[in-house]
């Protein structure tokens, strides 16, 4: 029934190649023209993936008076460098404000106030925070944004010798993109290139390798639309999702494209069986039902390729769906950022296996037709190509896997024991893990826009911050009935060692008012929340103390009852590893603080926290959907393999390579690296890509195993499989490998790079390879033939496979080469 399924479906897309292929086209031009593009629905902001019970998501319901909550703040500094600021100069920076809240997605423009005049300090600056809407990581958006505020502040009309300018991280972040240009792109089109070259080398083909991409790359372009159009249903879409989604579809697309096409070279070159194995759902050999159904088209080659799809498309299709359930176990997270991963990688992985099932057979029956047919299938525009060594089969020489296959065959129990050594050896590097932040986005390249605001910030405003993390108190009753609470908690603030420095109602631009000052100001003015720009024609209160009072809006609520400290982190860039390790002593100190002056609630807000929390979720969610990932995948192989023996030493063999590979992590990036730590999600992610990919090439090799078993012994049933399949598996593994050691190239170095990306790409490259050339090669053939007829308990091949005794060379005396 499998077979026939997939054979039905391997004639169709041969027989209307053409068909088929322009379906696809269609399909990829309508979906890149008709529905949004993945980057303009992407959600950079992490917290907005917190549940609302984690604890700086209830920091931040306390600062909801101030109006701030789910806004983005846009430092924009207007300074003259030499003298002071004229009454020309304050009401041109008033025009600005109002011109800067006309700008698209702007919802409030603040004025913080005027900088103190200080000898040692020349010139004087005014500072405006722009509170826009959430762009998410959609780089467009940003940069519109970006680019529409520094145009209003070139429309002004300044007057001679007053300069404005635009920073903090989002300005920061669009001055790094536009000196490294778009990562996601980047991404993309470095992956492209490098499979290419990588096919090239392995087909020494440019046609079969361009012919074996293309499914992938439409799937991309197809893909990322569909994703985009299910954000616009709700569904959230972190940065990270879109890089890692362009990797996977590419990669593994490319995986299952090897799969097939070295299948048909194997049936080309005649090294199947005659006959083939038994047909599950009959009586007939599936060679022979082949040549039954397979009326047209009658070329050879053409049936090659229907035979090939009907052969390895139940391996290909269980390997995707191995990836889909794995992916969509994140479903189960309490986190929204892993559980929003599910979908858009399961769509993309769905639509990859309908390409590599449908679009490379049709492909490659028509490059049959463009080339002729006195063309093979594998023979490019520049000759026919010679072999690598390690593609040697069915030649009469048995290869390096081959000869791999022999010595595994022969040895089993060394193998095996060397291997678990090995990977015991490099698993131990795990218990020096620790979880790192993200940081590296708050400097800005030199010479930018940003980096001028940043400069200015910094000397006018030095108690500012372009990050700050705030720390928020709320009391029962209005602080100007009981001022000295401010000074209470600004003193006990300024003498915590965690703290560089500390801004809030008592000195919200610098000078700092008195309990008694900040009262009377009250009493005179009324709430500074409600008060104009400039002192109205009758006050008696000074200009100087007018603005000082204005600007403590910004930390004390319109009634009175919430107050706002921005500090500053002795721990440094608060999306770093020391900042987020630092997060429990100052939600301490902060808890120390309430209590000591009688606040109801408090809470910390900010990066660090909210890094911190997506950390402690983040570990509490591996330990739930582990487990369930596990039996999910376990189902799946027992399905394909039909086994109950065989996926518990597969998936064994999984979380041997998953440790193996965040210990060698460990080891490179926090021993001999210096890091910090690795980013804190790298855990959850390399554990859910090795299961789902690296049971990719257990399903392949597995399966090719139990097809040999049919018709020999399990020892030569191995070393067969093994040697036709150790090819696929190692350029499958250099291609997914490959794209992922772009992503950390691309993705985590430059200007405008991550360490998150560096890390994530990096560390998954590894598993990868480890898992290909040692774990898929080495440790699973040779548990399989320690284990012999057993393998395939309780099916009916347990009692009808023919066996050698298992664990001697001996076994295999008197015995021809398992491969020929």
């Amino acid at each position: 029934m499998v077979d026939a399924i997939f054979g039905g479906l391997g004639r169709f897309s041969v027989r209307f190649r053409w068909l088929m292929t322009l379906a696809w086209i269609i399909a990829a031009i309508a979906a890149v023209a008709y529905l949004p593009s993945l980057s303009s629905v992407t959600q950079s902001n992490n917290t907005k993936f917190l549940p609302a019970s984690s604890p700086v998501e209830k920091a931040t319901a306390l600062a909801a008076p101030f109006g701030t909550a789910n806004l983005v703040p846009i430092p924009v500094v207007a300074a003259r460098t030499t003298g002071t600021l004229t009454p020309a100069d304050s009401a041109a920076i008033a025009r600005l404000a109002t011109d800067l809240k006309n700008v698209p997605n702007v919802r409030r423009v603040v004025n913080l106030g005027t900088s103190p005049v200080k000898p040692s300090v020349p010139g004087q600056a005014q500072q405006l925070l722009v509170l826009a809407g959430q762009v998410g990581g959609n780089q467009t958006a940003a940069t519109d944004l970006i680019n529409n505020l520094r145009t209003a502040i070139v429309r002004a009309g300044l007057p001679p010798g007053l300069q404005a300018h635009v920073t903090g991280n989002i300005a920061v972040q669009v001055d790094q993109q536009k000196a490294s240009g778009n990562q996601g792109g980047k991404v993309q089109d470095l992956s492209l290139v490098f499979i290419i070259i990588l096919l090239v080398l392995i087909f020494r083909s440019l046609t079969l390798a361009l012919t074996t991409l293309i499914p992938a790359f439409l799937s991309v372009l197809i893909s990322g639309p569909l994703v985009a159009e299910a954000a616009h249903h709700g569904l959230q879409v972190s940065p990270i999702a879109q890089l890692l989604m362009i990797v996977l579809v590419l990669g593994a697309g490319t995986d299952y494209g090897l799969f097939l096409v070295f299948r048909v070279r194997e049936e080309l070159r005649g090294a199947s069986y005659d006959g083939g194995p038994v047909d599950r759902s009959g009586g007939l050999s599936l060679g022979r039902a082949i040549g039954r159904d397979l009326r047209r088209p009658r070329d050879p080659a053409r049936a090659a390729i229907v035979r090939a799809v009907t052969r390895v498309g139940e391996s290909i299709t269980f390997s995707a769906a191995t990836v889909v359930a794995a992916v969509l176990t994140l479903l189960l997270a309490s986190f929204a950022f892993y559980a929003d991963l599910g979908v858009p990688f399961a769509i993309a992985i769905a639509v990859t296996l309908l390409a590599a099932l449908t679009l490379l057979p049709a492909l490659l029956s028509i490059r049959l037709s463009l080339l002729g047919a006195k063309r093979t299938l594998f023979q490019a525009w520049f000759g026919k190509p010679k072999l690598l060594p390690w593609q040697i089969q069915g030649s009469g020489r048995p290869g390096v896997w081959g000869s791999v296959a022999n010595r595994i065959v022969r040895y089993p129990i060394p193998t095996l024991v060397v291997g678990v050594l090995f990977f015991g050896g490099l698993a131990v590097g795990v218990t020096g893990y620790s979880a790192a932040g993200f940081g590296g986005g708050t400097t800005a390249p030199a010479g930018s826009d940003s980096a001028a605001g940043q400069t200015l910030l910094n000397r006018y405003f030095p108690q500012a911050a372009a990050n700050p993390t705030d720390l928020i108190f709320r009391f029962a009753t209005p602080v100007w009935d009981h001022p000295g609470t401010l000074a209470t908690a600004t003193s006990q603030l300024r003498r915590s060692p965690l703290f560089t420095q500390v801004t809030g109602p008592l000195n919200p631009v610098g000078p700092t008012l008195t309990p008694a000052q900040f009262l009377g100001l009250y009493h005179a003015l009324g709430p500074a929340k409600l008060l104009p720009p400039t002192p109205p024609a009758h006050s008696r209160i000074p200009a100087v103390a007018y603005q000082l009072y204005r600007a403590t809006a910004n930390y004390v609520s319109a009634d009175g009852h919430t107050i706002l400290f921005s500090v500053g982190l002795k721990a440094g860039d608060p999306g770093g590893t020391p900042a987020l390790n630092a997060v429990p002593a100052i939600r301490a100190e902060t808890t120390a603080v309430a209590h000591a002056t009688g606040a109801t609630a408090s809470g910390v807000a900010g990066e660090a926290p909210a890094l911190y929390d997506i950390s402690s979720i983040s570990n509490s969610d591996l330990k739930r959907i582990i487990p369930v990932a596990i039996v999910v995948i376990g189902l799946l192989l027992a399905l394909v393999l039909r086994s109950l023996v065989a996926p518990l030493y597969l998936i064994a063999s999984v979380g041997v390579s998953y440790l193996a590979a965040l210990g060698l992590s460990v080891l490179l990036f926090i021993d001999l690296g210096g890091s910090g730590g690795l980013v804190f999600f790298l855990p959850f992610l390399m554990f859910i890509f090795l299961l789902a990919l690296g049971e990719d090439y257990n399903i392949l090799v597995m399966t090719r195993i139990r097809e040999e078993s049919h018709h020999l012994p399990l020892r030569q049933a191995v070393a067969r499989a093994l040697s036709i399949t150790g090819t696929t598996v190692t350029s499958a593994g250099l291609v997914l490998a490959g794209t992922f050691l772009v992503l950390a190239i691309a993705g985590g170095t430059g200007s405008g790079g991550n360490s998150q990306f560096f890390d994530i790409g990096m560390g998954l490259a590894l598993g990868i390879l480890m898992d290909t050339f040692l774990v898929r090669t080495l440790l699973v053939p040779s548990t399989v033939v320690l284990l012999g007829r057993w393998n395939w308990w309780p099916s009916k091949l347990t009692m009808d496979q023919p066996e050698h005794p298992a664990g001697t060379p001996e076994a295999l005396d008197g015995q021809p080469d398992p491969v020929r």
